[in-house]
């Protein structure tokens, strides 16, 4: 047998393994929902947790967002507060808690576990910031075998003696690293003492870093470590793609990857509330269904947000990162990073809401002019592999749209209904076919948000490249002109191309207003006619670095080439 066929034949008896796992360690009654859902093979996390050696012990986990955590935890409650009883007697003081991060991802967690346990008869009650307490309230006096909730939440009816966890069995902490980066390590550490010395602690992270060490060996006794995947490993079925663009036509450029790629739902990170509040408003304007959500949105905002993308009335959610912790989004094929992600952690935290449950997906981030060294600097911390490609043009997108058009349009076809091929041949005795066809294109072609046109940017130097000539529009010298600085240079892929119409827009004047042009390592030397300076001078500073991180200032040109110093200084 070759190598490729052992390797197949491999596989599928891990897969049968796993099959054969599942059946005799899950719990019954989870087994029969699980069953129903057409699941007959764990994820390997949730193999890890159904193991022999995880049988009734504490658990750190670190698995990859979409893995089915969810789930892995679910088993192990059932199988530590259920046994082999087949379902939960009277609901009394809970027997298991879950702590997540978010109110999003607390009512998922809820959703989840209440079909998981379906057949039990398990009474699950979610405590979470924003909703109605006093309905909380109630559901706690009336008894729970499974509490879901957010640690501000879950503290604040502890401190009123609405919750009672003496009694608790297992406890998990679900998205531990992102709670501690939210700032709730009092909450956590008030949960963790108060529960009794016996219960079951199961940890489950993304990442493993030092703080949940610390936690772990403070309130865990002789727990498993359980990796699922290498630390901060990138998830197999994210694509990651890098677009480089010129930083004041990002918005844009989403426009252009949107219309393009086309998924049925996309996620796109800004960094600010402002930046969210800007793109929102500007796709809505160019015909996106769109919704945003950021840290400012009351809850029922958020809840309708969060509706509308998956009912599918929105297919783009423009967010920042703290408003997008948590979130599961059905069918979410791309993440696009507007605003380039801070560190490594964040870039993977975002690209995961995408590749989830086995479905592949597309991170794309748009580079800003200056910031592809960082980028890949990024990309080589968190051990990607990046494809470099230009954004979409407004041909390729067009020629995208004719493929698209024709295939629905195809479709309209099936099972037409007795008045619509009434109306067809009406319309047949009065155009040619080819005529009525090509105006139904251009009916629906009218419906899709217009592309944009984008300035096309050089590929980067080369590394070692000589020095760049001194390049760009030269008006006649007749020494009447000014020097400014950018502090972008050849480093940063600036090039006379897309320079020349950049200064045009930031300084409101016209290419022929700019002189010589000299791109060094690190900065970028210009020459602006004096009679447009002091204009160009403030446009750039009512716009200099507020969104793209791009400075201009005046310079005062001494003799001999090269040697410049700022005015004034």
């Amino acid at each position: 047998m070759g190598q490729a066929g052992a390797t197949a034949k491999e596989t599928g008896q891990m897969a049968e393994a796993r099959r054969d796992l599942l059946a005799r360690s899950a719990h019954p009654g989870l087994y029969r929902a699980l069953a129903d859902r057409g699941y007959d093979q764990p994820t390997p996390v949730q193999a890890a947790v159904l193991g022999p050696e995880a049988a009734s012990r504490d658990l750190l986990v670190s698995a990859i967002t979409g893995s089915g955590k969810t789930v892995a935890f679910g088993l192990a409650i059932a199988a530590t507060v259920l046994g082999d009883e087949p379902r939960f007697t009277r609901a009394r003081e809970p027997l298991a808690l879950v702590t997540a991060p978010t109110r999003e991802l607390a009512l998922q967690v809820r959703d989840e576990l209440s079909w998981l346990f379906i057949y039990t008869e398990a009474r699950i009650v979610s405590c979470v910031g924003g909703m109605d307490i006093r309905r909380e309230q109630r559901a706690l006096a009336q008894g729970a075998h499974i509490v879901v909730g957010t640690p501000g939440r879950l503290c604040d009816h502890l401190e009123r003696g609405r919750l009672v966890i003496s009694g608790l069995q297992i406890l998990v902490l679900d998205e531990a690293d992102e709670m501690l980066d939210l700032g709730f390590r009092d909450e956590i550490e008030k949960i963790l003492g108060g529960a009794p010395a016996g219960r079951r602690t199961l940890m489950f992270s993304a990442t493993i870093p030092k703080a949940i060490t610390v936690l772990a060996r403070r309130y865990q006794k002789d727990a498993l470590r359980i990796a699922t995947s290498a630390a901060d490993e990138p998830h197999g079925d994210i694509e990651y793609r890098a677009t480089p663009i010129v930083a004041s036509e990002r918005d844009r450029a989403v426009v252009n990857v949107l219309r393009y790629l086309d998924v049925r739902g996309a996620l796109v990170f800004c960094s600010t509330r402002e930046g969210v509040k800007r793109l929102h408003g500007n796709l809505l304007e160019r015909g996106f269904a769109v919704v945003a959500l950021s840290g400012e949105l009351s809850q029922p905002e958020r809840a309708r947000a969060l509706q509308a993308l998956r009912d599918g009335r929105a297919r783009v959610c423009v967010a920042t990162d703290v408003a997008a912790r948590g979130l599961d989004l059905p069918d979410l094929g791309l993440v696009m990073h507007a605003d380039l992600p801070r560190d490594r952690n964040g870039l993977l935290h975002r690209s995961g809401r995408t590749g989830r449950a086995g479905r592949k997906g597309v991170s794309l981030l748009l580079v800003p002019a200056g910031e592809r060294r960082r980028t890949e600097r990024l990309f080589s911390s968190a051990g990607i592999r990046a494809v470099w490609s230009p954004p979409p043009t407004v041909d390729q997108i067009r020629a995208r749209d004719q493929e698209r058009l024709v295939r629905e349009i195809i479709a309209l076809t099936d099972d037409p209904a007795e008045e619509d091929l009434a109306a067809g041949q009406r319309l047949l005795a009065e155009r040619r076919p080819e005529e009525l066809a090509a105006a139904l294109v251009r009916l629906r072609r009218g419906l899709l948000p217009a592309p944009e046109e984008l300035t096309e940017l050089p590929p980067p130097p080369r590394r070692g490249a000589p020095a760049a000539p001194h390049l760009g529009p030269r008006p006649p010298r007749t020494g009447d002109t000014a020097w400014f600085r950018m502090n972008l240079g050849r480093a940063g892929n600036a090039d006379p191309r897309w320079l020349v119409p950049f200064l045009c827009r930031r300084g409101e004047i016209h290419r022929s207003d700019i002189g010589e042009i000299q791109i060094l390592e690190g900065e970028t030397l210009f020459e602006i006619a004096r009679p447009v300076a002091d204009r160009f001078a403030e446009s750039v500073r009512r716009r200099d670095g507020k969104h793209d991180g791009i400075r201009i200032e005046a310079f005062r040109a001494r003799r001999g080439r090269g040697s410049r110093r700022a005015a004034g200084s």
